[in-house]
């Protein structure tokens, strides 16, 4: 593999790999929607890709600029009422990965997407939760997507918005959630995987180039790292051309100017 590629490429590779062909998907807008919409471009032709406003087997060409993008309508299978998607899709156990980004996390995985900085007079204020706290608690598995640096990868959250692994140490298992939690965290270092007895997250893969320290230097919390690191694997050609081929169509359906048609109106 001679073809040069970014962080955030090899990223979203990395991240559309984390998909089996057949999944049912609970898909996140941004960096989760690229990943899954690659995997079905790829090695996943079966992946079948939910999005929050009840659009059911969607097949985007370009990537949603929202979960209210008429292009996720346009190619689904079905369009169902919003109420439907969580109680029968997400609550109802059918929904094998939920698929998330977020502004913090900690280290048993827990979100943030609410604020930065005190709840009363917060830095920022983030986008909330949508349905992220109901995806995390109920799909059978979670994948998280983010950025790897010590602003997002904190000791302890401004504000717990989904519930990862909780405290640790078994505790969702415990309070009896219906979901595993997250499973996996890709980050532009490498993989992070919650350990089996503490639930804390362990760096057990790093992509070519990057090192452990790199990854430990960008994490607010001591992280752990496993004793034998895998080294993932550099996207192939077809990834790369298939991944840019859809930011490309995306840019270009996104820049395209909007065209208004006002109806004429006669006296």
């Amino acid at each position: 593999m001679s073809t040069a590629y970014t962080r955030d490429e090899m990223m979203t590779v990395a991240a559309a790999r984390q998909l089996k062909d057949g999944d049912v998907c609970f898909v996140g807008i941004g960096k989760p929607s690229a990943a899954c919409v690659l995997a079905s471009m790829i090695h996943a032709p079966g992946l079948v890709l939910i999005y929050e406003s009840g659009t059911v087997g969607t097949r985007p060409r370009v990537l949603p600029l929202s979960i209210g993008d008429g292009e996720l309508a346009e190619t689904a299978d079905v369009v169902v009422p919003l109420p439907e998607i969580f109680t029968h899709y997400l609550q109802g156990g059918r929904i094998d990965v939920g698929f998330l980004g977020a502004a913090q996390i900690d280290r048993f995985g827990n979100l943030n997407t609410t604020v930065v900085g005190p709840y009363e007079k917060p830095v920022t204020r983030l986008p909330g939760a949508g349905g992220a706290p109901e995806i995390i608690t109920h799909a059978r598995d979670i994948f998280v997507i983010m950025h790897q640096s010590k602003r997002g990868f904190v000791d302890a959250l401004d504000f717990r918005t989904s519930a990862g692994h909780l405290g640790g140490g078994g505790e969702r298992r415990r309070k009896g959630y219906p979901g595993k939690g997250p499973s996996v965290v890709v980050t532009d270092i490498g993989l992070l995987r919650p350990d089996p007895d503490s639930d804390e997250l362990v760096l057990v893969a790093l992509f070519e180039g990057r090192t452990a320290e790199e990854a430990q230097a960008a994490t607010g919390w001591p992280l752990r790292v496993a004793d034998k690191l895998e080294v993932i694997a550099a996207p192939t050609d077809e990834e790369l051309s298939a991944l840019r081929s859809l930011m490309a169509r995306t840019d270009a359906a996104h820049k395209a100017p909007i065209r208004i048609k006002l109806k004429q109106v006669q006296g």
